[in-house]
């Protein structure tokens, strides 16, 4: 059974390096330009500082998928707490499983807990993930778009 629980960051940070790969191939665009390369240093002053929120999600002890965010007061909004979505993956293997829902119930009850006043989470069009915040009643607020400007 998948469980999902708030866990320390610098071990979880060693434990799903090997698993980034996976996620960075299903996910990222641009990969033949965009090589996998995170400021891991940058999370653990991020983390240090208490603006990590991280949940992750276990099978039997084993990884099985993450939520990773970022809390602070809005840029534009200094007096509401924001949760950010950084990152959110769940293995393939543990699809179906009602983990997604579990993951982001688990998110909400620890943002609650900080006093965290709204988040902010999203889809990739290329991979859509939209159904799992519908099905939370998470409200549809904005469409980002991305072009390419490289060489």
């Amino acid at each position: 059974m998948l469980t999902a629980c708030v866990e320390p960051f610098p071990p979880f940070l060693d434990e799903v390096k090997p698993m980034l790969p996976r996620h960075w191939e299903e996910l990222a665009l641009n990969k033949d330009k965009v090589p996998l390369d995170p400021q891991y240093d940058e999370y653990l002053r991020r983390d240090a500082a208490g603006q990590i929120l991280l949940i992750v999600m276990r099978e039997a002890g084993k990884l099985a998928g993450y939520f990773v965010g970022f809390v602070a007061p809005g840029l534009h909004y200094q007096s509401c707490l924001t949760l950010t979505l950084d990152i959110f993956w769940i293995a393939p293997e543990h699809r179906g499983q009602m983990g997604g829902v579990r993951l982001f119930k688990a998110v909400e009850a620890e943002a609650k807990r900080r006093g965290v006043d709204r988040m902010f989470v999203g889809s990739k069009c290329h991979k859509e993930a939209s159904f799992l915040f519908e099905r939370l009643g998470y409200e549809r607020v904005e469409i980002y778009y991305s072009a390419w400007l490289g060489d």
